[in-house]
């Protein structure tokens, strides 16, 4: 984010704690490390999960849309990293220009909570097919999923108008570089009431409620996946609880300690002139490894892309094979088990012609 050095009108040079961070070894290694990493593993990962969403999966359900949203954000994401690796490599001294700047950290942050928006989205609508498949599912067309995904984009760059209405660059004479979004400027925002709006913003609206809610629905997944007997397979539910538990922990790892970090950061910088900036910035790279993990937990676990995925490297599946691995997916809404047809309850009935009627998946 930013180390939220605020200058007073007459313009003071940074603080000695300012002038660490900018000089700190381990962030111009770690991070530079991490994301030429991030970039390498989720660029091919994202374009083959984003190939057969678009192509290779029908019907076109409302999760199967909020996913190719979350594929696009997690490239567009990746695509900003170079330009963070160059910086970070040069010691944070930025080389792009100020336009190029600011368009870099919109990108970089709107991708990031529009992520975490749209992992929430999925969440809500595996929770709504576990938890209560026989709730109404009207507004669970494609099109409201579409209209959902424009809405996040909508407010999360609305959200951000500060950082697209301002210079981002910093000239810090006394070390011969130019930051970006390292050191903002005071006249960015009005007062300090103005910044603190801002940045919880970021960090109540965008990270925290979602996150709440996340939990929330993954949490009450797998009460219920626990508690179902035949209702969804032995082999699918367990499958189903370790990708629900993976997707949690994946959310919690990567995505809470940047955000309570900054929450952190932003209450001692801006009412006790502290700062935890640093280790703000090495949590960022927890932030970006989610678009490393999104195709595996959230696309790799179904079937049909690990179908071709075999089919891509040059293996033929057997028949046998590929029957099982369709009425096994996890994210298939054209089959359901047979232990859920042949358990004679009706609430078990009802479920699978829930489940049919949707053509969604149970999970």
């Amino acid at each position: 984010m930013t180390s939220l050095h605020i200058m007073d009108k007459n313009g003071s040079r940074l603080d000695n704690e300012t002038m660490a961070m900018l000089q700190n070894r381990a962030i111009s290694t770690i991070l530079p490390t991490v994301y030429s990493l991030v970039f390498i593993i989720s660029v091919p990962g994202n374009l083959f999960a984003l190939w057969v969403l678009c192509f290779h999966i029908k019907p076109k359900t409302s999760s199967v849309i909020f996913m190719i949203n979350l594929s696009i954000t997690d490239l567009m994401l990746a695509f900003c990293l170079p330009f963070q690796i160059k910086y970070h490599i040069n010691h944070n001294n930025w080389l792009f220009g100020k336009n190029l700047c600011s368009l870099v950290t919109v990108m970089f942050y709107s991708n990031m909570y529009s992520s975490i928006l749209t992992m929430t989205c999925i969440s809500l609508e595996r929770y709504l097919g576990v938890v209560h498949p026989m709730k109404p599912v009207k507004w669970r067309k494609k099109r409201y999923a579409v209209a959902t995904c424009l809405g996040m984009w909508a407010f999360v760059l609305l959200a951000l108008y500060p950082l697209e209405s301002t210079d981002l660059t910093y000239e810090v004479t006394q070390l011969n570089i130019t930051t970006c979004f390292d050191v903002l400027k005071w006249e960015m925002l009005p007062n300090i009431p103005a910044w603190a709006t801002f940045l919880l913003t970021l960090v109540v609206i965008l990270f925290l409620i979602p996150f709440i809610v996340t939990v929330v629905c993954y949490i009450r997944i797998i009460r219920k996946l626990i508690q179902a007997s035949n209702k969804y397979g032995n082999g699918q539910k367990t499958r189903s609880i370790y990708l629900a538990v993976i997707v949690l922990l994946t959310f919690i790892i990567c995505f809470a300690p940047n955000n309570f970090i900054l929450l952190a950061h932003v209450i001692n910088r801006l009412f006790f002139n502290k700062s935890y900036y640093p280790a703000y910035k090495l949590t960022l790279c927890l932030s970006c490894m989610n678009n490393c993990i999104d195709p595996f937990i959230y696309y790799y676990a179904s079937k049909e892309f690990y179908q071709k995925f075999k089919q891509v490297i040059g293996q033929q599946a057997l028949l046998s094979d590929s029957m099982e691995n369709r009425r096994e997916s996890l994210f298939s809404g054209r089959t359901v088990s047979v232990r859920s047809m042949s358990s004679g309850h009706a609430e078990g009935l009802d479920a699978v012609k829930a489940c049919l009627e949707r053509k969604e998946s149970v999970f």
